[in-house]
C-alpha cells in the first residue's frame, strides 16, 4: 500500500494528514473515533486515508510538508489507528520512489512526435515503462525517476497516467523538478554519472 503522510502545524493546524488515494468529493465520507477521521468511499468501502488530529500528542514531528515514514513510525501511525477503534491497520510500501534508473531501451511514441516510451530498469529485476516527454532522453542513460506514489517538492503526487494511449507507471525527472539549487531552467531531465547505482534511493529535498 502506497501511503503519503504530510504535517504542516502553521498551514493546517495540529493535524496530520494520511494519504492513500484520492476518491471523488461526492462519494468521500468519514467516520469519527476520537482524534482520529477514517476517510473513505460512501459505496465501495475503499479507504482514502485518515486525519489524526491533536498529531503531536502521538508522535514526534519536526516536518513541514511530507513527513519521511520509517517502520517505527508506521508502527506507531497503526497503534493510534487501532487504539482509537478502527480495525484497519496500514500495510505501508516503505520503499524509496526516488530511485537511480536506467533507460534500457527507448521507441518514439505511436500518437505523440514530441513523446518517447522508456523501457527503464529501476533495480531489484524491476522494469518500468515510462512515457516522457524531454527532448534529452536518450538511451543508455542513468536517470532520476519518481515511481508511482512519489510526492515531487512541488506536491505532485505520481500516478499511473495514460499518455495518447500509451501507459506510464512513473516519471524522469529534471534537475528542476526535483529543487536542486540552480537547476537549470531549459527542459531535460537530469542525466547522472555513470558510476549511479541503478535502482539506488536519489535524495530528494522537501
Amino acid at each position: 500500500m502506497i501511503v503519503n503522510v504530510f504535517y504542516n502545524e502553521k498551514g493546517i493546524g495540529d493535524t496530520l494528514i494520511v494519504s492513500i488515494q484520492e476518491i471523488a468529493r461526492e462519494q468521500r465520507t468519514h467516520e469519527t473515533k476520537g482524534d482520529v477521521v477514517k476517510i473513505f468511499d460512501e459505496e465501495t468501502k475503499e479507504l482514502s486515508g485518515f486525519n489524526i488530529f491533536r498529531a503531536s500528542q502521538y508522535f514526534s514531528l519536526n516536518s513541514n510538508g511530507k513527513v519521511e515514514l520509517t517502520e517505527a513510525f508506521v508502527e506507531q501511525l497503526n497503534r493510534v489507528i487501532l487504539d482509537a477503534g478502527f480495525d484497519e491497520p496500514l500495510d505501508v510500501d516503505l520503499t524509496p520512489k526516488f530511485v537511480v534508473g536506467y533507460v534500457d531501451e527507448l521507441k518514439k511514441h505511436p500518437n505523440a512526435d514530441k513523446l518517447s516510451i522508456c523501457q527503464v530498469d529501476v533495480g531489484d529485476k524491476e522494469r518500468l515503462q515510462i512515457v516522457c516527454g524531454a527532448p534529452n532522453v536518450a538511451q543508455g542513460q542513468k536517470v532520476v525517476v519518481a515511481k508511482v506514489g512519489a510526492v515531487m517538492p512541488s506536491g505532485l503526487l505520481i500516478k499511473p497516467s495514460n499518455l495518447r494511449g500509451v501507459d506510464s507507471f512513473g516519471m524522469l525527472c529534471a534537475a528542476r523538478e526535483l529543487a536542486i539549487p540552480d537547476a537549470p531552467q531549459e527542459k531535460g531531465i537530469l542525466i547522472l554519472d555513470d558510476n549511479a547505482e541503478i535502482g539506488s534511493t536519489f535524495s530528494v529535498s522537501f
